[in-house]
């Protein structure tokens, strides 16, 4: 079987095919580039390196937040349509979780993080139950929270972490919060890899309605945020209404 993986979570762009043990091919960059320009052609390059075509896929992964509004709905959207276009399954994953997967195998807890501006971040905490067959467990759900209070829930819990993803602007709030806890993950899996997004999904449920699935952005747009302002007590229905 194989599966098609996408990541266009933030600034980089990750296209993976794989089949069920085997990467067959990867496309990635983390050039300032839009993903609504570039998502398609990397699809197509990681097809012809494998030998396929998209009618060949038997399976779609795509990695649906937090992360870049934009991003998101780019890689989700294209996910969604592929899948739903050739009747085939689709698996949508934690972008914090596939970042996570980056590192192993490690007992150590595993804390990625993405910027959410204003000295808040998305992040989780993760780590791998090393048995018979790996699997990555959620310690800390992903949330949009301050870094402080990040820093204080891994302080708490006593055990050596590992950061990965947009760490640089924050290294020395971590350091001086956690000192010697605290580790960093090489700047190659400081990026996310579709490659990863795929394995994990062999192991996950595709979703049960695909024309339903969305993304899970962890807070509101601030389109949203300023509507609410402005019509505070008013009450609305969906922001998006199928006609």
């Amino acid at each position: 079987m194989y599966e098609l993986a996408i990541d266009t979570s933030n600034r980089p762009l990750s296209v993976a095919v794989v089949d069920e043990t085997t990467v067959l091919a990867s496309f990635e960059t983390n050039h300032k580039l839009t993903h609504s320009e570039t998502l398609m052609p990397a699809v197509d390059q990681v097809l012809k390196a494998s030998g396929l075509s998209i009618g060949d896929i038997d399976r779609f992964a795509v990695a649906m937040g937090p992360g870049s509004y934009t991003g998101i709905r780019i890689g989700v959207t294209t996910a969604k349509t592929l899948a739903w276009t050739l009747a085939k399954p689709l698996v949508g994953l934690s972008s914090l979780q596939v970042l996570a997967s980056n590192v192993t195998p490690s007992t150590k807890l595993l804390v990625p993080i993405m910027d959410a501006r204003r000295d808040n971040v998305f992040a989780g905490i993760y780590q791998w139950a090393l048995g018979q067959e790996q699997q990555l467990l959620n310690v800390l759900q992903d949330q949009h929270l301050a870094l402080t209070q990040l820093l204080a829930e891994i302080k708490a819990l006593g055990q050596p972490a590992i950061f990965m993803g947009a760490v640089k602007p924050f290294r020395q709030q971590i350091f001086a919060a956690l000192g010697q806890q605290a580790e960093f993950a090489t700047p190659f899996n400081d990026l996310p890899h579709a490659a990863n997004l795929a394995m994990l999904a062999w192991q996950a449920d595709p979703v049960a309605d695909i024309h339903s699935f969305t993304p899970n952005y962890l807070r509101k747009t601030e389109a949203e945020v300023n509507w609410l302002k402005d019509h505070e007590g008013e009450g609305h229905g969906p922001y998006v209404q199928e006609v």
